[in-house]
Formats: structure tokens, sequence, C-alpha cells
């Protein structure tokens, strides 16, 4: 259920509103295979789960600061620890981040789905109609579970922490993060209106 002193609601983007299409692996699998790589895409999928959780680990343990040259170095740590077989390091790494900054490069079927458990509410709230605010990690200088984060969601929106709701994914970093800052909170698919 919503709680009633929500005014704004705000959507963690990846896993939540739009995925990678295809999936990241077979896309990193196919550009590493194009530069040499013989990985197979499961053992890209692999690697790429203890990559990202290394560098996870890396920011928490930096206090989640992050900004855009972090999250660039972030995700060449990451390309270089997944696909070390390649004859080209750079060029592989310009090339999956050059694909994931294109819109083709996800899809949003999932965003019809929260949006139309939110319709009633959006039906009757004129003022969550339109998307007006999006807070990019790297811009504010917090990722998530950083309460500095979500502080940021406040300041943009003008509200206090109770007067927003957080949807998300990840049940620490959208989840726990958002409640811990004083937000309501929910996952894709428990929300109730």
């Amino acid at each position: 259920m919503i709680p009633p002193d929500v005014r704004a609601v705000f959507f963690d983007a990846i896993g939540t509103l739009i995925h990678p299409e295809p999936p990241a692996a077979a896309v990193y699998a196919a550009v590493a295979q194009s530069l040499g790589s013989r990985l197979t895409e499961a053992e890209t999928a692999t690697r790429f789960r203890t990559a990202f959780a290394r560098e996870e680990a890396l920011d928490r343990a930096n206090d989640l600061r992050t900004c855009e040259e972090r999250e660039r170095r972030r995700w060449r740590h990451i390309v270089a620890e997944v696909l070390p077989d390649v004859c080209d390091g750079k060029r592989c790494f310009e090339e999956l981040f050059a694909h994931f900054g294109r819109p083709d490069a996800w899809r949003s079927d999932a965003t019809a789905a929260v949006l139309v458990e939110l319709r009633g509410v959006v039906a009757g709230l004129p003022e969550l109609r339109p998307l007006r605010h999006l807070v990019i990690s790297s811009e504010v200088g917090w990722r998530k579970p950083a309460p500095e984060f979500f502080a940021a969601l406040c300041e943009r929106a003008r509200l206090r922490p109770g007067e927003i709701l957080f949807v998300g994914d990840d049940p620490v970093n959208d989840y726990a993060g958002a409640t811990a800052a004083g937000l309501a909170a929910t996952l894709v698919g428990q929300l109730v209106v």
C-alpha cells in the first residue's frame, strides 16, 4: 500500500524499468569474441558477476562515492577482469561502453508493468503524471544505498523523505537504502495500490 503522505515516486532504472537487450553477458561475449576471446557466454556471465561484486565491494569500502570518472574506471576494471583474453582491451571497453550508452541496447517492457501498478495513483494525482526528475549517481556523487543519494532525491523533488516512495528491484541498494534514509520503499512486484 502506498503511504498517504507520498507525493512523488522515484524509480530505480536498471533492473526495474530498463533491462539490457540482448543480455549483458551476450553482448560482452560477442564483442570479446570479435576481438579474439575464447570465453563462452556462460563463462562471461560468471566472470561478470564476480567482477561486478568486486567493484561493488570496492565502492562500499569507499563510502559509495562516485563521479563520471569513477564510473568509467569501474566499468573499465569490470571489462578487463571479465575479458582478459581479448587482443585489444581498450577497444573492447570502448565498444561495450558505447553500446550500453545507446537507447537501442535496452528494453523497457518492465516499465509498463510497474507503471500499470501505479495507474490508479498516477490518475488520481496529476503531479505524478509527468516524470520530472532524473537523479544519476555519478552526477550527485553518491551511489545507492548511500543516504546522500536518497537525500539528493529529496532535494530534487523538494520533498521530505516521508513524501517519497522509491521503487526498485534490489533489496539492499533500493529497498534498505531508501528506508534507512526515511523514504517509503517497495520492490517491483510488491507494490499495492
